[in-house]
């Protein structure tokens, strides 16, 4: 499928919002230019994508979807950042790779994926392209990051259209992100190869206060269609972002909130998965911004 930079109308997330980015910013905040606060070896993913030297991570700034509670929310708000041209993105990939990262791992990329497969046109690493998404997709955005992409590491975060509506304003982000998550476990079977995902899924789930039915529920959908992906759960919710008017959100959530979830997902009988410790919750594990 042949991609054009400046789309426009923009089209590429679920928003629909259909504005020429060249001249003012979309829904997901971000204007045409590529824009990122931060490229480094992560080493605080899974096992797996972090391996021994770390994940060679690039945080783009601006959301489709803008969580109230984001622990990137100078990022994903689109307040703290650095504008580079696709060459000098292109440029990244290719250090990051020499300081020896196990992957190129695109975090909230769908707003740019269109400079994202412009830059891999120019340099492609010889490593696995982790592309990190917040799931809620366009299955024909997918389709262009198919191109590049080799693990997908997806957040499937709400389940009922009232959790998705009070903390997003999107009440179809279960609808639209599940149809995503199914389209990237068909795409990409599992190929683990040392302890190191070369390709496949992985589906992350973060649990969050007052909120553990709606886990529950997602740890059972995982459950009926996970193919060969892994799950991870996740107990780091630090309360973080504009979270004012909710209440629920100003405390960790409890031993016994992550034990309610950890035994669905056993009950669930899933053998693929991570799960994250409570000691994770901590603002020590949200990076410091660069630019």
């Amino acid at each position: 499928m042949e991609t054009k930079l400046n789309g426009n109308p923009c089209l590429l997330c679920p928003n629909n919002c259909g504005v020429d980015r060249a001249v003012r910013t979309g829904a997901c905040g971000s204007t045409d230019r590529v824009k990122i606060a931060k490229f480094y070896l992560h080493p605080f993913e899974e096992p797996c994508i972090s391996g021994k030297n770390g994940s060679g991570t690039v945080f783009f700034c601006g959301c489709p979807l803008r969580c109230v509670f984001c622990q990137n929310y100078e990022v994903s708000n689109n307040l703290t950042g650095k504008q580079i041209s696709v060459k000098e993105l292109a440029d990244i990939f290719r250090t990051l790779e020499q300081m020896g990262a196990e992957n190129i791992n695109l975090v909230n990329p769908t707003h740019f994926v269109l400079q994202i497969a412009e830059a891999f046109s120019i340099y492609k690493p010889n490593i696995p392209v982790v592309y990190n998404t917040h799931g809620y997709e366009k299955i024909s955005t997918l389709e262009l990051a198919n191109g590049f992409t080799d693990v997908y590491l997806p957040d499937l975060k709400y389940f009922s259209p009232r959790a998705a509506k009070r903390y997003t304003g999107k009440e179809d982000y279960f609808s639209v992100a599940s149809e995503a998550v199914k389209f990237m476990i068909k795409s990409r079977k599992t190929q683990i190869i040392d302890g190191m995902m070369k390709s496949g899924v992985i589906v992350r789930h973060l649990i969050l206060p007052l909120n553990t039915d709606d886990s529950i529920d997602i740890v059972n959908w995982f459950a009926q269609n996970k193919g060969d992906a892994f799950f991870s759960l996740m107990g780091q919710y630090t309360p973080f972002g504009k979270i004012d008017d909710f209440k629920e959100l100003q405390r960790k959530i409890t031993r016994r909130e992550y034990n309610k979830v950890y035994t669905a997902l056993l009950d669930a009988g899933i053998e693929n998965y991570f799960v994250q410790e409570l000691s994770s919750a901590s603002e020590e594990f949200i990076p410091h911004w660069d630019f």
